[in-house]
């Protein structure tokens, strides 16, 4: 494998993809469990939950 510098300009055109990549990737696995926990949580006959600062809420 021979290896070749770049020109400065080429390095400018040089863009990389990883960025929004990972970010699209990240939303969708987000999407995804919210998605579950939603399902689970309307589905279920009873249970509780808790949130931070004290909110609690129970159904039957």
């Amino acid at each position: 494998m021979k290896y070749e510098l770049m020109t400065e300009e080429e390095l400018v055109a040089e863009t990389s993809g990883a960025a929004i990549t990972l970010t699209a990737v990240m939303a969708v696995l987000a999407t995804a469990v919210l998605a579950v926990i939603v399902y689970k949580l309307f589905l279920s006959k009873k249970g509780t939950a808790q949130v931070p600062g004290g909110w609690k809420f129970t159904w039957n």
